[in-house]
């Protein structure tokens, strides 16, 4: 049994980790970490967990969890993992950041998006980019994952096909994409207080969203060349879902049945990318709680256009599903192992 250790398990991504682990077959939850309800019982915080989880939460002492746990799972603000790496820390377990400290490689360039000083900057080279479909044998023999954004994760899988083939014309990358309210975590901010979401729907971090820079450097790597990428997301008042609308323009002589074609070769044996059949548009209720994502892609003729589309769920494939598809990879694991759910689509 894998023994696991979860920082942050009282915040969406971590209450959604415990519901996972919970029955993933060969994983043992042993420390159950929040720092706003110690000693609380985990069952009293998120009470689906009642008569399933006995435990109280514990503290976030990363160097004692180390000493018990196979593999750390940090599901915290930017700044805490970093702040706590060291390479002891590493020799005595694996972690999985779902933070966005050891996303971007370049340390200034973290600074400047986030707002925040990097004080192991000297971590960021060995840290593996944790998006399986496209790093998947790095992610195999690592000892510190980058868990990908909610946003990255559903835009580089809806556009990398067509970069990695050379299809649209990379400067012309235009992202649209829409969350739901999970994705700005559970602490209380008056911006996503039910009267201020319900009935509207707003775009937000327009030209500064920190998303952005990530999408960047994963999709200038499908692209051979450093590309920028208009990203623009927007709240939806839903629990849970990211729907991802992206356009480019499309280079000369490129038709619908070579793109498709590409995305088959690049989705084809993926346990958990579905390429939709030509014409059917993703939609987050039919990824809902799982660890699907949904892409498909049309080429429009007539403006010269693709469109390229994804649906993930922003708490499962998004977080917390890609996070133990990561931990399945490190250990030599059925990388599906504990991620078989179905979506449910209400």
């Amino acid at each position: 049994m894998v023994k696991v250790g979860i920082i942050g398990s009282t915040g969406y991504a971590g209450a959604e980790l415990v519901r996972l682990l919970l029955r993933h077959p060969e994983a043992e939850i042993v420390w159950y970490g929040s720092r706003s309800y110690v000693e609380q019982p985990y069952a009293e915080v998120y009470r689906n967990f009642f008569k399933l989880v006995e435990e109280r939460c514990l503290d976030d002492n990363l160097d004692a969890l180390a000493r018990e746990a196979d593999v750390i799972f940090t599901a915290t603000p930017q700044g805490f993992c970093a702040s706590k790496m060291s390479e002891e820390l590493l020799q005595n377990a694996k972690v999985i950041d779902l933070s966005a400290d050891y996303r971007i490689k370049d340390a200034s360039r973290y600074e400047a998006w986030y707002n925040i000083h990097h004080p192991t900057p000297e971590f960021l080279g060995e840290a593996v980019y944790g998006l399986p479909e496209l790093h998947r044998k790095e992610i195999a023999g690592a000892r510190l994952i980058a868990n990908p954004g909610c946003f990255p994760t559903c835009s580089i899988l809806a556009a990398a096909p067509m970069l990695r083939g050379g299809f649209i014309d990379p400067d012309t990358l235009i992202i649209d994409a829409k969350s739901g309210t999970t994705g700005a975590g559970r602490s209380v901010k008056a911006a996503n207080l039910y009267c201020e979401v319900n009935e509207t729907v707003k775009a937000y971090g327009v030209m500064t969203h920190r998303h952005t820079p990530e999408i960047e450097d994963q999709l200038s790597l499908e692209a051979g060349k450093e590309i920028l990428v208009q990203f623009t997301p927007h709240l939806i008042p839903m629990n849970r879902g990211i729907l991802v609308t992206a356009y480019a323009s499309l280079r000369e002589g490129v038709n619908e049945e070579d793109v498709r074609a590409a995305y088959e070769e690049a989705y084809g044996g993926e346990p958990f990318v579905r390429f939709l059949s030509p014409g059917v548009i993703p939609e987050t209720r039919w990824v809902k709680g799982s660890n699907y994502a949904d892409v498909n892609v049309l080429v429009d003729q007539r403006t010269g256009r693709a469109i390229m589309l994804g649906a993930i769920d922003n708490i499962g494939k998004g977080a917390a599903g890609q996070a133990v598809q990561n931990m399945n990879l490190m250990f030599g694991l059925d990388e599906t192992s504990g991620l078989e759910g179905i979506p449910m689509p209400f």
